[in-house]
């Protein structure tokens, strides 16, 4: 009988550290994960761009010197003209956010091309260049890197407000809990750090932790260890980073 137990308790003690092991790992990679992602997302990004205006660019070469009207003494000076505005519209594509005032200008500068040709022919050249433009903005579109302002409002539409409240907006409703999401954006700290930061002690500290913890943007290394940001926790707060800039005069 007491071999069983003895024997069961190495099991319950194997299974802890287990689960502590597992816990540490899922740490170390929420941590790994958060410094790398930055630098991963935008090498990515710039070499996935890179491809793109590649494919764009060949396609703007195919299109204006298949379709624009060829007996025509301004068909060179038109085709540089033409390449010049779709491969500068091409470029927006490295962006990671284009506007709508951007787009809305280079359509009325197409336009204004478009109104001061003198030949009615042109229509045909104007007609590939505009298709060519549409492809363009309808690929920002894809990316998600540019949409009208009624495309923004059918997103503001689609927020599930019970769990933006829970899990975003009432954790961070408080002047301390954003002190503290603030602190370990820049590096782990204890909880001797976030009193200090914060003038809150014991219980009152805790409270406001565990409010964090609960809504997943920061973890505890291991008990009683430092507190570290998680990948939701900073972008929540590059956000809110993103929300003040729009708001400064």
């Amino acid at each position: 009988m007491k071999e069983k137990k003895d024997l069961q308790k190495e099991i319950n003690e194997i299974k802890s550290k287990l689960t502590d092991m597992h816990t540490d790992l899922k740490r170390y990679l929420e941590l790994t994960k958060l410094n790398s992602n930055e630098s991963i997302r935008s090498g990515v990004h710039n070499n996935f761009s890179n491809v793109i205006i590649g494919h764009v660019m060949e396609d703007i070469e195919d299109g204006l010197g298949s379709n624009m009207v060829r007996n025509c003494q301004m068909h060179d000076t038109c085709k540089s003209t033409f390449t010049g505005f779709l491969q500068k519209n091409a470029s927006l594509i490295k962006h990671d956010n284009v506007n709508e005032s951007t787009i809305s200008k280079s359509r009325l500068d197409l336009q204004e091309m478009k109104n001061g040709a003198p030949k009615k022919q042109c229509d045909k050249c104007f007609s590939e260049v505009s298709a060519l433009f549409g492809e363009q903005v309808n690929l920002m579109r894809s990316l998600r890197i540019y949409s009208t302002n009624e495309e923004k409002k059918n997103y503001i539409s689609s927020i599930p407000e019970e769990s933006m409240v829970n899990d975003i907006l009432e954790p961070l409703s408080n002047m301390q809990r954003l002190q503290i999401l603030k602190a370990v954006s820049v590096e782990a700290k204890t909880f001797s750090a976030f009193s200090e930061l914060t003038g809150l002690r014991g219980g009152n500290l805790l409270f406001h932790l565990q409010k964090l913890l609960d809504s997943g943007m920061i973890l505890q290394r291991h008990e009683r260890g430092d507190y570290m940001i998680t990948e939701k926790g900073y972008k929540v707060l590059k956000g809110i980073s993103d929300i003040c800039l729009t708001l400064e005069p």
